[in-house]
């Protein structure tokens, strides 16, 4: 399976009263299938994955399915520091169907070897539904070693890599290795750089905001037409900057509701960004016609 293009890390709306906003989901994704993105990621990181329950989890999965009808790829998050709780998760995603792959992020906090990080996304693999690895050291505090990577690729069921490193030289170090292995931007700002040296796409927080936009910036670029896709760049830089100058996805939600897409709930321990970070928000949405 081919993943590529302008997938959307999708954030996981809540009501007032904490409970997740099904209804806001729904236009949510639907705003999403008709800018014509490419795919959608639910319940990874800027779905608030480390707050919901398994069974929201689930939920989330299955309805966001639901609500796309076929118009995208759907990526399950399914990743977990426990392998055991991985395959648990990419399981009930496999038994309710409609995934077309899921991501694996590298398990935080408890710092796998690189063997013990080997197993961990081959044990997944071997499960069968389509995987791409999630390199966020950042957040992990671990790093997928180039070495694990070219073992990993070497599995049918291990189609990508999300690159969340911000290193755009560590893309051509991994296409360099395995020319036939999809790389994915993970940062919205190092898309069309990391586009420019191999990779396919990037699984994105703006498209949250701008799935059209975004995604044509993406098409362009990878259709090799990359001075019209640094114009989008350029442009879509100010909303690229902000939307991480507050923990991912505080900032992503903060700008959802300033365009009335979704309510300012988040569950502990994320909360509200500061006054001034939301007067920065809008000031940039507004600047771009967003608001």
């Amino acid at each position: 399976m081919k993943i590529s293009g302008t997938i959307t890390a999708l954030v996981t709306p809540f009501a007032k009263d904490g409970s997740v906003d099904y209804g806001a989901l729904k236009a949510i994704v639907e705003e999403q299938t008709a800018a014509g993105i490419e795919g959608i990621c639910s319940v990874g990181t800027t779905g608030e994955s480390p707050t919901l329950s398994h069974e929201e989890h689930h939920k989330v999965i299955e309805k966001t399915i639901e609500f796309a009808a076929g118009k995208c790829k759907i990526i399950a998050g399914t990743g977990a520091n426990a392998t055991a709780e991985a395959i648990s998760l990419t399981k009930a995603a496999i038994a309710a169907g409609g995934s077309d792959a899921c991501l694996q992020v590298t398990p935080y906090y408890n710092k796998p070897n690189a063997e013990g990080l080997y197993r961990h996304f081959m044990t997944v693999a071997d499960l069968g539904l389509p995987v791409i690895l999630y390199n966020v050291p950042g957040r992990a505090g671990k790093e997928i070693p180039l070495d694990v990577v070219v073992r990993l690729a070497a599995h049918p069921n291990i189609v990508a890599i999300k690159e969340a490193a911000g290193s755009v030289e560590r893309v051509s170090a991994i296409k360099s290795r395995c020319p036939d292995f999809t790389v994915l931007s993970g940062d919205d700002s190092l898309a069309l750089p990391m586009i420019s040296v191999g990779a396919e796409g990037v699984i994105s927080v703006a498209s949250n905001v701008i799935p059209q936009e975004m995604g044509d910036m993406v098409r362009l670029a990878l259709g090799g037409k990359f001075v019209e896709a640094r114009a989008y760049h350029q442009k879509y830089y100010p909303l690229f900057h902000d939307l991480f100058i507050d923990t991912n996805p505080v900032m992503v939600k903060e700008a959802l509701a300033l365009r009335g897409k979704c309510g300012r709930v988040f569950r502990l321990p994320l909360c509200e960004t500061t006054d001034a970070n939301l007067a920065q928000m809008s000031a940039t949405l507004k600047s771009l016609n967003l608001i």
